[in-house]
């Protein structure tokens, strides 16, 4: 295929404007590597040739070194400059991350929503965002089919990211689902200073083999006219055809891994390296057809020209303010009042896990956005505790499905299925199985909307069976909330009665952040002796309860001379804590707050608690040590100390590795009513 002269011309003009930037980078050194950053040098074609060709409704996820993909796609050497050098003006974050992590959400250009610079990170949000697009296109999913020119998700990579666990879950997804997708391998040779013979048995384009459904193929990635033919092969196919590939380019990597890892510590290859440089290959490429070496002159000479002047304006652009930090940790909710009838008059009691599914059931009903997915939650089963009972059969394969395996796939995929405009609710199938999915929540759940500035939150909603009922030990036992709530940008929920579950994931799904609700599995079905109070009349379908406001369910009103004092508490220690001032006949001593979020935290009402009540009891099922009720208990003694009668106590499990599969090791290990009365006790007494 002979190409046009204005594509070479484009080409050319974008290889050296990248070309430029990194030669002025190394020339202006000791100023711009103040921050660390990567260049695209020697890898200039392939990404020239895959930017120039994606369209607005296309979705990328570049990596690090993918500059040249930036300036192919629209963006000018400035708009790098001033992320590179951390400014507020920088398009993509506002100054808050590194050269070439871009995100944009541009009418005019491919979409590009946050990922990190953990390597391979990227793939399984792309993947989900291809999975996005799949959903939608389904005949029975309500959206309008695209047409001809539907979109595509492109998800760049390095080599060395390929053998990332990661990868394989992405991989392994596209290919079974038949995702509209294409992985662009740039395969440079090398990691850091580990070469690809020490790290790797096979190349992308062998690895890719062993996913059926996942066709590839191997390209120069450092000669134009094969890279931009083979790569408008693939993306029509993909267009039309809606699967997923993978496109293997070899390319040399010409500059240093980064500014602060140097190639002369420990390359044994530059020389070899230089003799593969795309930049002469291509200039000798548009010689010979019909361009002389004056016209090339002109272009390099005027891109080195725009590119030294934008520098120097990138030099004297604004620095962010210290004000500029706390702006875009969420992005803000229409809900923020309880709104809509909580108990309708006749209505009957239901068990907590129901009020979820009906929850859902709903939103699914009036949304054609929301699908749920997960471990076993489709149309055999619908869920290990039935709560996604009958809601594949109602409403579909497509929108209900079961996953493999792969926690990470299940929590990182929401943010692509966000960034394309949809609302998933995704589940693990016990907390102790969150894990593996710890690194997407971190890394790109949680933090999308504060480094993308506000132009990509994340909406979805984590559902989490929490906490230890019925003898079931070490791996499906566990209470991980003191993990979950150090990782900031997710609001969290832990409700103690279904109602509250309702009412609480009506406002998640509508909130545009990411949102984890754990939920106690002895709760669920209320056949824990003293549990059902979790038991609720199902609230009506316009219910709504917003996160950061707690329930003071047993109010008092002491006398002075009362001995008297708040527990403040959430999930299944609400249930303990209620049982035990009963059965004390302390109802008129005690205060309990059912805290009901645990991110947004109702300070305002667990500090007025205390204030009143003089004295404070922090339950939770968590071990006691380290943990977010032993830091809540640190606040509530700082902000309200010189109002406390008595030490803030805090009552957990014991500060064991693992809950133990025998009963009654099990129960020696959690608290129960038993031991919160002994505690209260104690600190009444104190």
């Amino acid at each position: 295929m002979k190409l046009k002269k204005d594509i070479f011309k484009k080409a050319f003009n974008n290889l050296v404007t990248a070309k430029a930037l990194t030669e002025l980078y190394e020339e202006n050194f000791k100023v711009v590597s103040k921050y660390v950053h990567a260049t695209s040098r020697g890898h200039e074609v392939i990404q020239t040739a895959v930017g120039m060709q994606l369209q607005p409704q296309d979705y990328i996820y570049p990596y690090y070194r993918d500059d040249s993909i930036l300036l192919a796609i629209g963006m000018q050497p400035k708009d790098l400059m001033l992320q590179l050098l951390a400014k507020k003006e920088d398009p993509f974050s506002a100054g808050r991350t590194y050269y070439s992590h871009p995100s944009l959400n541009d009418a005019d250009k491919p979409k590009i929503p946050h990922q990190s610079s953990a390597t391979g990170m990227q793939a399984i949000p792309a993947t989900g965002a291809a999975m996005g697009f799949w959903y939608k296109e389904h005949k029975d999913s309500k959206f309008d089919i695209q047409n001809s020119e539907s979109p595509v998700v492109v998800c760049s990579l390095g080599d060395a990211s390929v053998t990332e666990g990661e990868i394989a879950e992405a991989f392994q997804m596209a290919a079974l689902k038949q995702l509209p997708i294409i992985y662009l391998v740039q395969d440079n040779g090398w990691d850091i200073s580990a070469n690809a013979e020490e790290t790797r048995a096979q190349d992308a384009f062998e690895y890719a083999k062993g996913f059926h459904g996942l066709e590839a193929i191997s390209i120069d990635g450092t000669d134009f006219i094969e890279s931009y033919t083979e790569f408008e092969k693939v993306l029509n196919t993909v267009r039309k055809e809606r699967r997923p590939f993978l496109v293997h380019a070899k390319c040399p990597l010409l500059n240093h891994h980064t500014s602060g890892v140097r190639m002369e510590f420990y390359r044994d290859d530059l020389e070899e390296s230089k003799m593969r440089d795309p930049y002469p290959k291509l200039k000798k490429q548009l010689l010979e057809n019909g361009f002389t070496e004056g016209e090339l002159d002109a272009i390099e000479k005027a891109a080195k020209a725009e590119v030294a002047k934008d520098y120097q304006e990138a030099l004297l652009a604004e620095d962010p303010k210290p004000e500029d930090l706390f702006t875009h940790d969420f992005a803000p909710t229409p809900i923020t009042e309880e709104k809509g009838n909580r108990s309708p008059e006749g209505g009957e009691k239901v068990v907590m896990v129901d009020c979820a599914l009906f929850a859902i059931k709903e939103l699914m009903n009036q949304h054609p956005e929301c699908l749920l997915y997960g471990q076993d939650v489709g149309g055999r089963l619908g869920g290990v505790f039935r709560e996604a009972a009958t809601l594949a059969q109602k409403f579909g394969d497509h929108r209900v499905f079961n996953t493999p395996i792969q926690e990470a796939f299940i929590v990182g995929s929401t943010v692509g299925m966000s960034a394309v405009g949809l609302k998933p609710i995704v589940e693990v199938q016990f907390a102790d199985y969150i894990w593996p999915g710890l690194n997407q929540l971190f890394t790109e759940v949680s933090r999308s909307c504060y480094l993308s500035n506000g132009k990509w939150p994340v909406s979805m909603i984590l559902r989490v069976p929490i906490g230890a009922y019925g003898s079931g030990g070490p791996y499906h036992s566990s209470s991980v909330e003191s993990v979950i709530t150090n990782i900031r940008g997710l609001k969290i929920a832990y409700p103690s009665n279904g109602a509250d579950l309702k009412g609480l994931m009506k406002a998640a799904y509508h909130d545009p952040n990411p949102v984890v609700i754990f939920e106690h599995k002895g709760l669920y079905w209320s056949k824990v002796p003293g549990t059902k109070g979790a038991t609720s009349i199902e609230p009506a379908e316009d219910y709504v309860l917003p996160f950061g406001k707690a329930w003071v369910l047993q109010e008092i009103w002491p006398q002075d001379d009362d001995e008297t004092m708040s527990i403040i508490t959430y999930g299944m220690g609400v249930h303990w804590a209620m049982n035990a001032s009963q059965e004390l006949g302390l109802q008129d001593k005690i205060e309990i707050v059912d805290l009901r979020t645990l991110h947004p935290l109702d300070e305002e009402a667990i500090m007025k608690s205390v204030k009143k009540c003089k004295k404070c009891l922090v339950v939770t099922e968590e071990p006691s040590e380290n943990t977010f009720a032993r830091a809540l208990s640190g606040k509530i003694q700082e902000q309200c100390f010189q109002y406390l009668d008595a030490p803030v106590m805090t009552i957990g499990s014991e500060n064991m590795p693992a809950i133990p599969l025998n009963s009654t090791l099990e129960q020696t290990m959690i608290p129960s009513t038993e031991k919160v009365k002994v505690k209260i006790q104690e600190l009444l007494s104190y």
